[in-house]
């Protein structure tokens, strides 16, 4: 399913994908190796460089950083290579060089059969850092272990899974990169889901695109939620509203480990910007056992971003959900808007290991609510989110602001017949954080724990409004 969505949904997400190194004539700033520099001198090889991290330039080329492990230290180097094709189950892949353009009006195509094209110069113990390619829909990193040699494609290769350490090296890293909302492809899980972005150069997409700020992407959702048995037609329950976000990867590295294998120290994560404004009203039905979570929509994307000549291929992932929690009994009509922003991820250091980041801001006010009958009620709308390197996924949190009320109801009666009932009722908004660290962050060429380690969770709950009721 995700595989038809990519394909029919977005086609913007081929052009950022496939972009890499050598995209420009102009090596980015503080890369290395680039044209100006010498792959086998001296100042190209010792020391360590701070590397900048950003967005991979995007065009047609699909080219392949490669980190020489024969030259030096084995610094990586901007280079023209493709992944052909990879068979992941053998590890085979095939690497190519791009098409040498006619050199003059006598140039001529060779006769088939009878000359192979200009093979690549790869060797054993070369890293290759792709971003995606055919077979690698997350992109590659892997070290040459063998050359098998020539086809009509280009040299075949054995490889074998390698680290971030084997081709960063030595340097340094530190940057954040907005995700392009029009790389997202979405897949909705039930009826009433919508989906918007703007970007830049006025860029804008979906019945909503028009109205967001640059940067940003929204889902729109107009559900029905399952009814309390017995409640009357004017209680069907309901959710409405939007979920608004503009994600951010960030991305560390430090190499500079004194001679100790593996970084110094790393960071991957996943921030940005939240709002949503929502509706949850009616009588929803009573819960039976954990309160019931419904998917609307999964947005993935995967974005290629330069570290240095490297291109490095993050892993986004989101499932945006409605979760409700009721008795049956209470009938809600509530407003609320939500604005703040979020930060998890994993932090390494030498020594420490892994700890998780897990921070959120975030504000509420209430557009109007009301309550009726005595009960408790609580709804989410909340998003379960996962980031990770080159396919494998290694941070997981889930953010689910909420709505929570509850109402309770007090009946008197006097010796004249009397009766009179009364009650009060109140509302609250709250977030719930939570997640956890994945084995997969030893990409980075860490140590290997063996457990997953919890984000922990963070819980905020702040007043809405409340009432008395007399009948």
């Amino acid at each position: 399913m995700r595989t038809l969505a990519r394909r029919l949904l977005l086609p913007g997400l081929t052009t950022l994908a496939l972009a890499a190194t050598g995209c420009s004539s102009t090596a980015p700033t503080g890369a290395t190796g680039g044209p100006e520099r010498p792959a086998a001198s001296a100042s190209a090889t010792a020391g360590t460089q701070q590397l900048d991290v950003a967005a991979a330039p995007q065009g047609p080329a699909t080219p392949t950083a490669v980190a020489r492990a024969r030259t030096g230290k084995g610094r990586p180097e901007k280079s023209s290579l493709k992944v052909a094709s990879y068979d992941k189950a053998s590890g085979r892949a095939v690497i190519s060089t791009p098409p040498q353009e006619p050199s003059g009006p006598s140039s001529h195509s060779p006769s088939p059969g009878k000359a192979l094209p200009e093979q690549p110069d790869v060797a054993v113990d070369d890293v290759i850092a792709s971003a995606p390619a055919p077979g690698a829909p997350d992109g590659l990193l892997a070290k040459v272990t063998e050359v098998v040699g020539k086809t009509d494609r280009g040299i075949e290769v054995k490889t074998a899974p390698t680290t971030l350490a084997s081709v960063l090296k030595e340097d340094k890293a530190d940057g954040k990169v907005p995700v392009d909302p029009a790389s997202v492809i979405v897949e909705p899980l039930m009826k009433g889901v919508t989906f918007s972005w703007a970007k830049g150069q006025g860029a804008r997409f979906g019945p909503k695109g028009a109205e967001l700020p640059l940067g940003n992407l929204r889902l729109d959702l107009n559900a029905s939620v399952d009814t309390a048995e017995g409640a009357p037609a004017s209680a069907g329950a309901s959710v409405s509203g939007f979920v608004q976000l503009a994600p951010t990867v960030e991305f560390a590295y430090d190499g500079s480990s004194g001679g100790v294998p593996g970084p110094s120290s790393a960071f991957l994560g996943m921030s940005g910007d939240w709002s949503s404004q929502w509706e949850l009203k009616g009588r929803a039905a009573a819960s039976t056992g954990a309160p019931k979570r419904i998917p609307f929509a999964k947005l993935y994307s995967a974005p290629v971003i330069q570290v240095g000549p490297v291109p490095v291929v993050v892993n986004m992932g989101l499932t945006c959900y409605v979760q409700v929690e009721a008795d049956g009994r209470v009938t809600l009509d509530v407003q609320q808007d939500v604005k703040g922003d979020f930060r998890v991820g994993g932090s390494y250091a030498s020594g420490k290991g892994w700890t998780p980041v897990s921070t959120s801001t975030v504000r509420s006010s209430p557009a109007k609510a009301s309550v009726t009958a005595a009960g408790r009620v609580k709804g989410a709308l909340g998003a379960e989110a996962s980031v990770g390197l080159y396919g494998a996924v290694g941070v997981s949190a889930d953010f689910a602001p909420y709505l929570r009320g509850e109402a309770d109801a007090k009946a008197a009666a006097s010796t004249d017949g009397k009766t009179s009932a009364s009650g009060s009722w109140a509302l609250y908004g709250g977030f719930d954080l939570s997640g956890q660290l994945q084995l997969q962050l030893s990409l980075f060429g860490t140590p290997v724990f063996e457990r997953r380690i919890p984000l922990g969770t963070l819980n905020r709950e702040w007043p809405l409004a409340s009432g008395q009721t007399a009948r």
